[in-house]
């Protein structure tokens, strides 16, 4: 019954927005009489897994019959578990089974699949969720109840906020920073691997103190994502727009995830918004460190969460192999060389990268365990100032000059933000990313990206080293740091 009522409310709702609105309609969005059809007669899949894709390295899996995935097709405008089975070969780091959320709409075909942030691991410490390492999210699984729908000024629901509220990107109806893709149908894939979702190798770690008994982990994203991208295509419509995005290890998992999930959905129009976790230059054959400051962090998770070595059998199904299988041009040997090689493979997708200059939280895992003037700093403005040395060295030496040279690479980077360690541009809203000096927001940057349309590409970063320190917090963000 309340199901029934959901459905009744949604279509008088649904239609006021689409008549006001339908003059602006997007490529995907349905028309009026559409949209109220599917709320009583929800869209089959259209473009389910083929026999083909159910081959060759990191397959995608046909619809397994008789699995109760817990989704109800014509529940629309809530969020949904996904239960997807073992045979697909899909569980968290600590071996439970997986599971993601949808977010179905009924006036458009658009879709967002979000990778969920949250750090890294590659020992015991980091891995266990140890207190005081910096370690990766969800070590004991996924609940049942992960997501829900959230409101940004519910604060008895405070929880939320770092998933179903988290980014403005996946928000629907934020109260006060609404964007777009916050109303298409939403993917939203948790993070429990601590591998940035490209992990297929299952380790032993040790406790160093020998209190406790080993730690059996699987780094096993790459494959819960093929689980995730099976079954959209076997349960929904194939969108016309397809925006990929993430924040933090989350968008280097859509950053690295892209090539295989853009050519599997087969969109007409795909976007890529890669938020704080960037790719640099860091060449593995190379011993310079000074030149190439995430070396050290490049060659340690290669190590921990494949079995790629540089002298292996180039056909060995791992992450690393597959990678260059599928995107041409991708050096095994550099793993920066992604950004080239989606533009060349993709050259009308508009791809866009965006992070602080003076992030702490990233370039702390990115350089603090491997750098022994950061790590043996007693002081922790020191640290922090070595690492946003590092952080700003790595982005204008080996990062920009490599986006430059594509023709479909955006990039924003301004300063800081008091929030989250000045981590993610995209969380809880859109304020405080202004670029001052070249008269941009935040917003006009994604709307560059997620832009059908075309055009030229927002190419920026912050100079001004001064302003956002004086000014760049609200009462908002203390109240909300108290919770991230």
């Amino acid at each position: 019954m309340i199901k029934i009522l959901r459905r009744f409310v949604t279509a008088i709702f649904a239609s006021s927005l689409l008549i006001a609105s339908y003059a602006q309609a997007e490529p995907g969005d349905y028309n009026f009489w559409t949209t109220l059809k599917h709320l009583f007669d929800p869209p089959n899949a259209d473009a389910p897994v083929t026999a083909e894709q159910a081959q060759g390295m990191y397959p995608l899996t046909m619809d397994e019959p008789g699995f109760n995935d817990d989704f109800d097709p014509n529940d629309f405008n809530t969020w949904q578990k996904v239960d997807v089975p073992a045979s697909t070969g899909a569980m968290c780091g600590n071996g439970s089974p997986y599971k993601f959320f949808v977010y179905r709409v009924p006036d458009t075909s658009n879709t967002v699949f979000y990778f969920e942030g949250g750090g890294a691991c590659w020992d015991y410490e980091s891995c266990s969720g140890q207190a005081g390492i910096r370690g990766a999210r969800n070590p004991n699984g996924i609940p049942d109840d992960y997501l829900s729908n959230v409101n940004l000024l519910d604060f008895s629901n405070l929880d939320n906020l770092t998933t179903a509220g988290v980014s403005p990107l996946i928000y629907t109806h934020h109260p006060y920073n609404q964007y777009k893709t916050g109303e298409w149908n939403l993917v939203y894939v948790p993070y429990c691997t601590g591998d940035i979702y490209v992990g297929d190798k299952t380790e032993i770690y040790e406790d160093s103190s020998g209190q406790n008994p080993d730690l059996i982990w699987h780094h096993n994203g790459l494959r819960n994502v093929q689980a995730v991208t099976s079954w959209v295509k076997n349960n929904l419509q194939k969108p016309k727009q397809m925006l990929t995005a993430g924040c933090s290890a989350g968008s280097v998992g859509a950053l690295l995830n892209y090539t295989k999930l853009r050519e599997d959905m087969d969109v007409d129009y795909g976007y890529l918004i890669d938020d704080s976790g960037p790719l640099y230059k860091a060449p593995l054959d190379s011993e310079n460190s000074t030149a190439f400051p995430s070396l050290p962090l490049h060659n340690e998770v290669l190590h921990s969460w494949t079995t790629y070595t540089t002298d292996g059998d180039p056909n060995e199904e791992n992450p690393i192999n597959a990678i260059k299988a599928f995107t041409p041009g991708f050096d095994s040997n550099q793993l920066a060389s992604i950004y080239s090689a989606l533009s060349n493979k993709f050259p009308t997708d508009r791809l866009g990268i965006t992070h602080f200059l003076a992030d702490g939280n990233f370039s702390s895992y990115s350089y603090e365990r491997f750098y022994e003037d950061i790590y043996n700093d007693p002081d922790a403005d020191s640290r922090l100032n070595k690492l946003r040395q590092r952080w700003k060295k790595d982005t204008h030496d080996n990062l920009i000059p490599l986006l430059d040279q594509t023709s479909n690479w955006g990039y924003y980077f301004p300063m800081y933000r008091n929030l989250n360690e000045s981590h993610c541009t995209t969380i809880i809203d859109l304020h405080y990313g202004d670029i001052a000096e070249h008269g941009l927001e935040l917003k006009d940057f994604l709307d560059n990206i997620v832009n059908h349309n075309g055009g030229g590409m927002i190419r920026a970063y912050e100079t001004d080293e001064v302003s956002d320190f004086e000014e760049n917090h609200n009462w908002f963000y203390d109240l909300i740091g108290l919770f991230m």
